[in-house]
């Protein structure tokens, strides 16, 4: 076991090697270290990558388990973490140049969780200009690419860490999700993700909408990391009352799908229409779905163009908001597709901003009863394949930004559990995801029918593997 690929092993298969003492957290970590130098020149998927510090966390990590007193469930696990989540002493550019840099004074929540399992933290990820872009498109970091093909955005705001799961830089990579940022960048990397309910796992500043996330290369990993980001943390307002969840009876039998009612929705009634191969992906998810004994049943769009205007313009105003705040030295070095953005604002009244806010609670309503009479609603992530790398967004328009997030962003207002898992492929060989929404708080029952679909979705491809290799 030794000799072989550690970097690609999972969560499970590294806690049972290290328990039995077959399997090392410093051979692990440095065959995670190997596989980043082998990919990183050309993804461009991490920042503050600290292979002493990591290798420091990992002998520690295996003395404890010599011991036989490991500290938690992922004690040895390398993990990355977003930028925008705070860990103690390192500074949060929010992904632009235009932030002074200081160190964070205490670990975010889920941060806080994986260190206190024994996790071995060793990068953040990279992220978009304060994770307004699908995009790896940032002002202080460099380009993140996608390693199915370089030419291809990885997605966002959690760029880095979809790049960096698909390129098997180790088994748990941690995300946030506002829109989407989890699982467009899942969909367009080919991995798994869930965005809990809000407040499944608390995170510091609490926002509207706001989740964080585990970004994988199966549904076991995030299942096992949720036993630990699930965690109660008073810091977040929103965070959900303790609740004793057996994440680890996550791995059904596909005969668990049998009866279950699921929607299919293939038109987000806003946005991008479907591209041709994304729509025969989802269309094909469902037939395997069916044959497996869930009763699918077609769902009329629920969203609307106003919604999803709205949402936007609400954003833009507080991103305008943000901005005057800034020195105009700092305002300069923000990425132009988010100033103009946020500038355009700069004629709403105040009545608009009202109405665009209104919009938010529109679409939570609208949402919740369209799901209602279902156990499970899928969809795709996205409506489009991913975009060049360089490109702000699939429009490349600042007053078209959100014109892919009409699938995603729904779920972030009504707070329920949605994931994304891989359902197929273009002709190209780029991955396309699947979406399963359930009801809120339902986050182990989306789970498990991700887990019963991952045994019946067919063969997938190799991962991709850089040009050397």
């Amino acid at each position: 076991m030794k000799s072989g690929k550690l970097y690609a092993l999972g969560v499970a298969e590294l806690v049972r090697g290290y328990a039995q003492g077959v399997l090392s957290p410093v051979e692990v970590m440095q065959s995670v270290l190997d596989r980043v130098e082998s990919w990183e020149d050309k993804l461009q998927a991490t920042w503050l990558l600290r292979p002493d510090f990591a290798l420091e966390q990992a002998q520690a990590s295996e003395a404890r388990w010599r011991r036989g007193a490991p500290l938690g469930p992922l004690d040895g696990v390398p993990v990355s973490i977003k930028e925008n989540i705070a860990t103690r002493g390192d500074p949060l550019p929010a992904g632009t140049a235009a932030v002074d840099l200081a160190p964070a004074p205490a670990d975010a929540p889920p941060a806080a969780r994986l260190k206190e399992t024994g996790a071995v933290f060793f990068a953040k990820t990279t992220m978009p200009d304060y994770g307004m872009l699908s995009s790896g498109l940032s002002s202080f970091h460099r380009l993140a690419r996608n390693p199915w093909d370089l030419s291809r955005t990885p997605g966002g705001s959690s760029a880095g860490a979809g790049a960096a799961a698909a390129a098997g830089y180790g088994p748990l990579h941690l995300g946030t999700d506002i829109g989407g940022s989890l699982r467009l960048p899942a969909s367009w990397c080919g991995i798994f993700t869930l965005k809990p309910s809000l407040g499944r796992i608390p995170i510091d500043p609490p926002y509207m909408g706001r989740a964080a996330g585990p970004m994988t290369r199966t549904v076991s990993d995030a299942a096992l990391a949720m036993q630990v980001l699930s965690r109660p943390d008073a810091r977040d307002s929103m965070n959900l009352p303790p609740q004793d969840i057996p994440w680890q009876d996550f791995d059904v039998e596909p005969g668990h799908l049998r009866g279950l009612r699921i929607g299919l929705l293939l038109d987000a009634g806003c946005g991008l229409a479907v591209e041709p191969e994304v729509r025969e992906a989802v269309e094909q998810a469902a037939r395997r779905l069916e044959e497996a004994g869930a009763i699918i049943e077609p769902m009329q769009p629920f969203m609307s163009q106003a919604m999803l205007d709205g949402m936007d313009h609400l954003w833009r105003m507080r991103s305008l908001v943000d901005m005057k705040a800034l020195r105009s030295d700092q305002r300069a070095k923000v990425l132009p597709y988010i100033r103009q953005w946020a500038e355009s604002a700069a004629e709403f009244s105040g009545e608009h901003v009202f109405r665009a806010f209104s919009q938010f609670h529109t679409t939570r309503v609208a949402t919740v009863q369209a799901c209602a009479r279902f156990d499970y609603v899928i969809s795709p992530v996205a409506p489009n394949l991913p975009a060049a790398a360089e490109a702000p967004s699939p429009t490349n328009d600042p007053l078209r930004p959100l014109e892919h997030i009409g699938f995603t962003v729904p779920y972030n207002m009504s707070e329920q559990p949605a994931a994304s898992i891989n359902c197929g492929y273009s002709s190209g060989g780029l991955p396309i995801g699947l979406q399963i929404a359930g009801q809120r708080f339902d986050d182990l029952g989306v789970l498990r029918v991700a887990r019963a679909f991952e045994q019946i979705r067919g063969e997938q491809h190799p991962w991709p593997e850089p040009a050397n290799a």
